[in-house]
Order: C-alpha cells, then structure tokens, then sequence
C-alpha cells in the first residue's frame, strides 16, 4: 500500500460550472456533481470520486489530476465556519492518507457533506 507522508491540502473557493475537458474523464455510469473553483483550475465531484485539477507550469498547459474514488475513503469530519474562523474544512482520511480541503463561505459545506455521505455509505 502506498503511504502519503503528508496532508494533503485544497482549497475551494466557489461553485462553479464543470469544464467539458474533464467530461472526458468520466467513466460509463459516473455523473458530475458539482465543481468548485481552486486556486489555479476546477475540482469536480461526482457519484463516484473526487477529481482535483492541478494546472502547472508558467501557461499551464500541464494538467495533473489527483482522483480519490469514494471507495477509498474509511473516515471523514466536516466542520462548518463560524464567526471568527469563516471558512469551513472537510477532512477526508483515505487507504493512503489524509485529505484536507478548506471551504470558502461561498461553497456549502453541507450541501458537499451530503453528496460525500450519497456515495460512500
């Protein structure tokens, strides 16, 4: 089994449309769910895994996709924002390690906490 020293970190700043670039991605049955804005691209999520889209590179013509299938996933805790600590985290511990991503107070944390918890219960 392969080990991940680190967490991970996203970030998701908003909602957004789904890019037709990773339409292609999809496998037969695998519906997009939502997409939200990241620093440089898209993250899409949808019945069947998480996709994060990482441009690199000054033009960022390279694309790196990092996939973790809801099967993977063995545990995970959301947290809504509050008064002083306005973004929300989503924390998702995988086979291989830890995911964290951390939620602008544009993305419903809840409305994500439900599609993770559609797909993986």
């Amino acid at each position: 089994m392969v080990e991940v020293k680190k967490t991970m970190r996203f970030t998701f700043f908003e909602e957004v449309e789904v890019p037709q670039e990773l339409y292609t991605m999809l496998i037969e049955g695998e519906k997009a769910e939502v997409a939200y804005k990241t620093v440089r691209d898209v993250a899409v999520v949808t019945n069947k895994r998480i996709m994060i889209a990482d441009r690199q590179g000054i033009t960022g013509e390279k694309l790196e996709v990092y996939t973790i299938p809801f099967k993977s996933i063995i545990l995970y805790s959301s947290e809504n924002g509050g008064a002083l600590d306005i973004d929300a985290e989503l924390e998702l511990w995988t086979k291989v390690g830890k995911l964290k991503l951390s939620l602008n107070k544009k993305v419903d944390i809840r409305k994500l906490d439900r599609l993770i918890a559609t797909n993986i219960l």
